[in-house]
C-alpha cells in the first residue's frame, strides 16, 4: 500500500519524505487555506519537495467551471491529479478531464455506488472517507472493502484512495482491506513507528553494549 500525506504543510512533507517512505500528497481546499499562499503557489512548492502523485482540488461547483480549473491545476506539474468531489458535475468533469488524459481523484466518496460511478467516468483515484463515516455509526473500513470487491469483479484500474485515515488502525486495517493508497495527516504516519516493545529492546541493547565496551579499560 502506498502512503501519502493528508496535508499542505511542507514542514511536515519534508520530515515524511526524509523517512523514504512517502509516496505522494492529498491536499484539500481547507489544507491550503492554512498555509496562506494561492494553490498554484503552494502545490509548486509541494512538487519540489515530494516526487509522486499530488492531488489538488477545484472549488468551482459547476461542471464548465471544475473542467478549467481542472486544466489549470494539471499544467502546474506533471505530478498533479486533479480533485473533483463526487457530485453530478464533480462527475461529468471527471468524465472529460480523464477523456483528455488528465488524471482525476474523486473525493467525499461515501457509498460503495457512488465508487462506482466515479469508475465508471475514468476516475484515477476514488477517495472513500473512512472517518467521517465511522463519526456517524457507519463503517468507514466495510465500505473500502466493498469498493476493492466490486472494481475486481469488473476489472476497474481506479484506485482504492482510503482516505480520513485517523489512527494507526486505520492504517492498518485499509492495507487489510486492499486499499491501494492511504492517505494520512502527518501525526499518524509519526505514530506508525511507535512500538513500546521497540523502544524498550533498543534501551536494553544499547546498555548491555556500554557494559562491555564504554565500561572496559582502554589498553594502555
Amino acid at each position: 500500500m502506498k502512503f501519502f500525506l493528508d496535508t499542505a504543510n511542507l514542514d511536515e512533507l519534508k520530515k515524511g519524505a526524509s523517512w523514504g517512505i512517502l509516496d505522494g500528497v492529498t491536499t484539500n481546499p481547507s489544507l491550503i487555506a492554512k498555509e496562506g499562499r494561492p494553490i498554484e503557489e503552494q502545490v509548486r512548492l509541494i512538487c519540489d519537495i515530494v516526487d509522486g502523485d499530488i492531488s489538488a482540488e477545484v472549488v468551482a461547483t459547476e461542471a464548465p467551471a471544475m473542467i478549467r480549473e481542472g486544466h489549470n491545476l494539471s499544467r502546474i506539474h506533471k505530478n498533479i491529479v486533479v480533485k473533483c468531489p463526487l457530485t453530478r458535475d464533480g462527475i461529468m468533469a471527471c468524465s472529460a478531464l480523464s477523456k483528455e488524459g488528465i488524471r482525476v481523484n474523486v473525493t467525499l466518496c461515501f457509498s460503495a455506488t457512488q465508487a462506482l460511478i466515479a469508475a465508471k467516468a475514468g476516475a484515477y483515484f476514488i477517495s472513500p472517507f473512512v472517518g467521517r463515516l465511522d463519526d456517524i455509526s457507519s463503517s468507514g473500513m466495510e465500505l473500502i472493502q466493498h469498493i476493492v470487491r466490486i472494481y475486481k469483479n469488473y476489472g476497474y484500474s481506479t484506485q482504492v484512495l482510503a482516505a480520513s485515515l485517523r489512527s494507526p488502525m486505520h492504517v492498518m486495517d485499509a492495507a487489510l482491506a486492499g486499499a491501494d493508497i492511504g492517505t494520512m495527516p502527518f501525526k499518524v504516519m509519526d505514530q506508525l513507528f511507535n512500538h513500546p516493545l521497540t523502544d524498550k529492546g533498543l534501551e536494553q541493547f544499547l546498555k548491555d553494549w556500554g557494559k562491555v565496551f564504554q565500561e572496559a579499560p582502554v589498553a594502555g
